[in-house]
């Protein structure tokens, strides 16, 4: 098994609508940051390498068809090189929407992490990591953000081939993302998921009242 699809698009611009929309096509299992958290032990030294330059991705990958968000996301070239003939999608929304959104989630956990439990540390530390090499470091405002966002999405446009690449936004539904993947409109709703109340629900492991 190879990876078919790989998702550039950060956290908080549909990647969990989208890896449930690849899952219901027929091209999962789909990595996701909640497959990480899932199994840290597995998981987070492989990233932890590949922040390091050795990655390996054939381990990395393993029994997944297809990847989205961080921290897939922060690997454009790399992922490129090694996977040329996958299909590649970037996530996008507006970027003061996601500005706002990444700023009270993924941003704010990272932001506080020192005061998480001693087991979740070595996690938290590479998605900071990897957050920081995709273009965001700790520290930036929302125009900082936003700025960092739209390089992001020039970044990929400029590394991925328009042939290979769809820019696409989870409002869009089935239509434009079986277009691109060759793929028939599954009859059922696309999945619309992971607001900010569920994010901090996957994060802590503690449903909101």
């Amino acid at each position: 098994m190879t990876l078919e699809v790989i998702g550039l698009g950060v956290g908080r611009t549909g990647t969990y609508s989208l890896k449930l929309a690849l899952q219901t096509l027929g091209l999962g299992p789909c990595h996701h940051m909640d497959a990480v958290i899932a199994d840290r032990p597995r998981h987070v030294p492989y990233w932890a390498e590949a922040v390091a330059g050795r990655a390996n991705w054939p381990a990395t990958y393993e029994g997944f068809r297809s990847a989205v968000d961080w921290p897939t996301a922060g690997f454009t070239k790399e992922l490129f090189a090694a996977y040329p003939k996958a299909h590649y999608i970037l996530t996008v929304r507006s970027p003061e929407s996601w500005a706002e959104s990444f700023s009270e989630t993924i941003y704010k956990a990272l932001a506080g992490r020192r005061n998480a439990p001693p087991e979740m540390q070595p996690w938290l530390e590479m998605v900071a990591n990897v957050v920081a090499r995709t273009g965001f470091p700790p520290g930036l405002d929302i125009a900082g953000l936003k700025d960092a966002f739209n390089a992001h999405t020039g970044r990929v446009r400029d590394t991925i081939p328009a042939d290979r690449l769809l820019i696409y936004q989870v409002k869009d539904g089935w239509e434009p993302l079986c277009q691109a993947l060759g793929q028939k409109v599954p009859a059922e709703a696309f999945p619309r998921t992971n607001n900010r109340e569920e994010f901090w629900e996957r994060i802590t492991g503690k449903k909101s009242h």
